[in-house]
């Protein structure tokens, strides 16, 4: 079975999903525990909020395996994203609310770390940076979108709610002025009007993970961009149930997002 799908599309925009994989390969399943096995903190459903971004003629990277196997937007040398902050690793041994993936004793030792850094979180970077490489030949700029999603309320990351839409540049660093900015107002205008409100922050407590980072380098061609969102805004937390009434809005902002991304990459905003 393929480690991740890749859509290649024609326009300057890829979109990321790299925690919406939901599968444990059968000798990992077999040593997770009950929570491990739910797989909870999956960015769920991302796929098909972003299913309309194939319409829009970008190519779309989705993981076939849960982040559990190999966190693939964490640094392969396991540098810290927030100094300070706890923070989950390349091979994850506990959920975000503190459960044990494994039983004591059998979480993977750094063998098997760097066996499934190999089998599994090498192949879908080199898959997405031979398709930025890719559509780069055809493209002056391009942008990178890193979609995620999370339970607006995890004790362990953050105190209390956290923003409905949450946009990372790195500080500003992964991305130009100039779309950061245009990105910014989409969310103040949707945040101020329309039959449902939504909160926003950029740069807050997510401001981007090493996918963002690494791969965001304005000087070269290549913005990137991440957007976490918390998951109350477009499905059931509890049973992760998806509920296209509060979803449907919800890709509409994302849809204007992406938009703004192209038209910022082919030259329609200053």
């Amino acid at each position: 079975m393929p480690d991740f799908a890749l859509h290649e599309g024609t326009a300057p925009l890829l979109v990321s999903l790299p925690h919406d994989g939901t599968t444990l390969p059968a000798a990992i399943a077999a040593r997770a525990s009950a929570a491990g096995k739910r797989v909870p903190d999956t960015d769920w459903h991302v796929g098909k909020l972003y299913a309309f971004a194939r319409g829009l003629g970008a190519s779309v990277i989705t993981p076939h395996w849960s982040r559990y196997v190999a966190d693939l937007n964490r640094d392969p040398e396991g540098h810290k994203l927030y100094p300070g902050r706890t923070e989950t690793a390349l091979v994850p041994v506990t959920t975000f609310a503190g459960e044990t993936i494994y039983a004591p004793g059998d979480e993977p030792d750094e063998k098997e770390t760097a066996l499934r850094k190999a089998m599994y979180w090498q192949p879908y970077h080199d898959a997405l940076a031979d398709e930025l490489a890719r559509m780069r030949k055809q493209h002056p700029r391009v942008v990178l979108w890193d979609g995620h999603s999370i339970k607006s309320r995890v004790p362990m990351f953050f105190d209390g709610q956290l923003p409905d839409f949450n946009l990372g540049t790195a500080g500003g660093a992964s991305c130009s002025p100039a779309l950061q900015a245009c990105l910014t107002g989409v969310l103040r205008e949707r945040a101020a009007g329309g039959d449902r409100q939504y909160s926003h922050v950029v740069n807050g407590r997510f401001k981007g993970g090493y996918i963002t980072r690494h791969y965001g380098r304005p000087e070269t061609g290549v913005e990137a961009v991440q957007l976490e969102l918390a998951q109350c805004t477009y499905m059931d937390e509890d049973s992760f149930e998806y509920l296209p009434e509060r979803a449907t809005p919800v890709q509409g902002v994302i849809r204007e997002l992406l938009e703004t991304c192209l038209a910022v990459a082919t030259g329609g905003h200053a």
